[in-house]
């Protein structure tokens, strides 16, 4: 899964000796992206010129060098934006039908520079909740990060898997009432170290803080912490291996 900071041909200003190598068409798309990402923004003008910058560009994950162009980064004009705590840094990159959200109370949302956030993740704040997302990290498609009640601190260079769930907070199940009248509960905030790698479909619940450079194995359940380069797999995940056994195996070579 590659992340967010790879390097693209698009990206650099001083990248022209590559345009008289394509074709005349693809050369007048190349400008017509660039003029109008001078003027993306997340404002009514903006999101219309992101628009039509992306009219011309290639779609899904290719779209994401559009984010380079301009400091102020590309927030696709499909994305809905309901957050009246959110800070963005510079260069992030927000696909087709992504969510953020505030509910009731809900505290700030901070997004770090050249973070990716792919098409149909929904991010929400409410209850007393915030989240930060650090540098460079990506979320990839169909994720659900709800910072409900307690924090979500997302680290830098973190990569997620698609259809990842992220919740530090639970319902009250109490017998005499239904479960949808009680208040909600959380043993913790969640948090997740830099450079780690969240596997496909992951679900992380509060009170679990996965360690720097962990990785955990699609499917996993997080309950439990996650010490520094552990990989866990598993419901409930557990370690399996430390990525320095890994590195081990490799220096004593073939038996």
């Amino acid at each position: 899964m590659p992340a967010c900071r790879e390097a693209l041909p698009w990206v650099n200003r001083s990248d022209t000796t590559r345009l008289p190598e394509r074709s005349t068409l693809e050369r007048l798309n190349y400008h017509w992206t660039r003029f109008w990402m001078r003027f993306a923004g997340l404002g009514a003008m903006g999101r219309m010129a992101t628009r039509m910058a992306a009219w011309t560009a290639p779609p899904h994950k290719a779209r994401h060098r559009l984010a380079h162009m301009n400091p102020k980064g590309y927030i696709s004009a499909d994305a809905v934006v309901y957050h009246a705590g959110l800070s963005l840094g510079a260069n992030v990159f927000m696909d087709d039908r992504v969510v953020i959200f505030q509910r009731k109370q809900g505290g700030p949302l901070n997004i770090g520079d050249r973070v990716c956030i792919y098409r149909d993740a929904i991010l929400e704040t409410g209850y007393g909740g915030s989240l930060t997302i650090g540098t460079d990290s990506s979320i990839h498609p169909r994720c659900q990060i709800n910072a409900y009640v307690s924090h979500i601190q997302i680290g830098s260079g973190v990569m997620i898997a698609p259809s990842c769930a992220f919740y530090p907070y639970d319902h009250g199940f109490l017998p005499d009432q239904p479960i949808r009248k009680q208040p909600l509960r959380s043993k913790g905030g969640i948090v997740v170290g830099d450079e780690a790698w969240i596997g496909f479909g992951t679900i992380v619940l509060g009170g679990v803080r996965i360690g720097k450079g962990a990785a955990s194995g699609a499917g996993s359940v997080g309950t439990r912490d996650i010490p520094d380069g552990a990989i866990a797999v598993g419901n409930p995940a557990r370690v399996v291996k430390m990525r320095t056994d890994m590195t081990r195996g490799m220096e004593k070579g073939p038996v």
